[in-house]
């Protein structure tokens, strides 16, 4: 089977032409005034002789490391690289702005219009803007970009998988602009951020920018509602709620006029807390029948090819008969979580590690059970940056429905302060759960009790306090010829066909998972949905072509688990 047997429909706004993820970058906030800017783009590059310079056409948004950028080449960490291009913009009126809009650049850039300097910013993984109204051509309706980029080698900033010298459980590094590039028209006074935070029956709007009255009008399964508000915040009530869940992923559709400025998004109703040994959504027990989902793909590297791909790889997960989704060490572009949002796939959210990784110490040690060791120590610059990023993804997701989950630490790479930081954490992340140290180096301050297991039967305690959940484990790797990366392979138990990794993961399942669901399991993330590069414990191939186990033989095995789970006595 392969994902080609999906039917892929992408509802969100698409406009004609050839160009690469043309379709609004931000779902739950969407103006009609949207121009993208990816596509062919010049990019340079310092070639090998010093002085020399490379001069290549690129397809923004993909990463020049990729093959879908139309490049496919490493770039220094020391080296800045320079995007350009022009564009056609009529001249906005005088109660008009122009915003400039980034997904995210890996991982330091400087942006000019016509030569002028609109600002710069530093992280390589969070939206950002400018408003460059002011820099537009005066005489003509052309316009040129610049965007410089440089992505130095140090550990201080959040990093994830990337490795300048890849290999094994460290992927290829990539560098520049690798989401898409946008441009809105907007009045002179405009919304410029909406929170909206939500029970199963309730939700609260937090407007940033425009004019002080409000217009909400939000589409409901039987009528439309309408609110008015004054300032930033506004509460309504839903009369009998419809609740958002993996098996029904209803979204109200809202309308939300302010002054001359219109924004259209959704929200769900639902709430996602713990109680005892037990995961709450909607106030009822459920089982995390979780993927680790890393976000690498074959042609794009940090970015599919299109959206699509992101929308096969959730489908594909349900129909394997997965409910969640640890995304591991890596914030998606918003269209991810609006799929998970759409098709109701709950997402666990890591934070992303910086700062040093020792194999040793962070990982060998803790698999073969030794677990007290001293936490290393953090430069100041590091712990900034991560609390940064923390702060950013937090506020970043906060509307998200699908995200219930956030991870703060893995494998004690780049720990430290995990008590404070669980506090903080805790305060920016209304109805999410708190897993402060996935893995081994157990802090004071969690709101569950997370464990990876390798290399040895699973066989866990279970207190009262809290949920008990399998965070990582399996990783049985199977090459399928022809869709691997390299001759090298990397995995935790090799397999050497799809009936007998079928066979050890039934026999894994079963034997072990099952029996601990009994004892109070409440979550397991198997390792993990596809290949990525030398690693090839993927349940599908790094291209997507090959799905190595049909989906109808695991939801079948997987119904036992849920069985189990919902017949335990509580």
């Amino acid at each position: 089977m392969s994902y080609t047997d999906l039917t892929s429909k992408y509802e969100i706004q698409k406009a004609a032409g050839d160009i690469p993820w043309n379709v609004y970058p931000r779902p739950q906030m969407k103006r009609n005034s949207f121009i993208c800017l990816n596509g062919t783009w010049e990019l340079l590059i310092p070639g090998k002789k010093s002085g020399s310079i490379e001069k290549h056409e690129i397809a923004v948004p993909f990463p020049p490391e990729s093959k879908a950028s139309g490049v496919q080449r490493a770039i220094s960490p020391e080296s800045i690289i320079a995007y350009s291009r022009t564009f056609t913009l009529k001249k906005p009126t005088t109660t008009e702005r122009v915003i400039l809009h980034f997904g995210a650049v890996d991982r330091f850039c400087r942006v000019y219009i016509n030569n002028y300097v609109v600002g710069t910013h530093s992280g390589g993984y969070i939206p950002f803007s400018f408003d460059i109204t002011q820099y537009l051509s005066k005489n003509t309706d052309e316009n040129e970009i610049v965007v410089e980029c440089e992505d130095g080698s140090d550990t201080d900033y959040p990093y994830g998988k990337q490795r300048k010298k890849r290999g094994g459980m460290w992927y290829t590094a990539i560098s520049g602009i690798w989401q898409s590039v946008w441009m809105e028209i907007v009045p002179e006074k405009y919304i410029k951020s909406i929170d909206i935070n939500t029970t199963c029956t309730k939700a609260s709007f937090t407007v940033k920018g425009g004019e002080e009255k409000k217009h909400l009008s939000i589409k409901t399964p039987t009528k439309t509602l309408f609110f008015d508000f004054t300032g930033e915040c506004g509460k309504i009530t839903i009369e009998n709620p419809r609740l958002w869940s993996p098996d029904d992923p209803y979204l109200y559709r809202y309308t939300l006029n302010c002054g001359k400025d219109t924004v259209e998004g959704y929200f769900a109703l639902r709430e996602f807390t713990t109680c005892g040994k037990d995961f709450l959504l909607n106030g009822k027990p459920i089982f995390l029948n979780a993927l680790l989902d890393q976000g690498y793909y074959s042609d794009g590297i940090f970015l599919p090819s299109s959206p699509d791909a992101y929308e096969d790889d959730i489908l594909m997960a349900k129909h394997m008969g997965f409910n969640t989704l640890r995304k591991h060490i890596k914030i998606e572009p918003m269209i991810f979580y609006h799929l998970c949002d759409k098709h109701g796939m709950l997402v666990m959210q890591d934070c992303i590690n910086n700062g040093y990784y020792s194999f040793f110490r962070d990982t060998a040690l803790p698999t073969i059970g030794i677990k007290k060791i001293p936490l290393p120590k953090r430069t100041q610059k590091e712990r900034q940056e991560f609390i940064s990023l923390l702060e950013e993804m937090t506020g970043l997701l906060a509307s998200s429905p699908s995200v219930v989950y956030y991870t703060v630490f893995n494998e004690g790479w780049g720990q430290f302060r995990d008590d404070t930081l669980y506090d903080k954490i805790k305060s920016l992340s209304c109805g999410k759960v708190i897993d402060t140290a996935s893995g081994w180096f157990k802090p004071q301050k969690s709101d569950v009790y997370s464990h990876h297991v390798y290399f040895k039967k699973v066989k866990l305690d279970y207190p009262e306090d809290k949920p008990t959940i399998l965070s990582e484990f399996g990783g049985y790797s199977l090459r399928i010829n022809n869709h691997t990366f390299s001759p090298k392979e990397y995995g935790y138990s090799k397999k050497k066909s799809a009936d007998e990794l079928y066979s050890s993961l039934e026999n894994l399942y079963l034997s072990q998972i099952l029996p601990e669901i009994k004892k109070g399991l409440s979550g397991a993330v198997y390792t993990q949905l596809s290949d990525i590069e030398d690693e090839i414990n993927g349940l599908v191939t790094y291209d997507r072509q090959v799905v190595k186990i049909p989906p109808k033989k695991l939801k079948k095995l997987f119904e036992k688990l849920y069985r189990e789970f919902k017949n335990r006595e509580r």
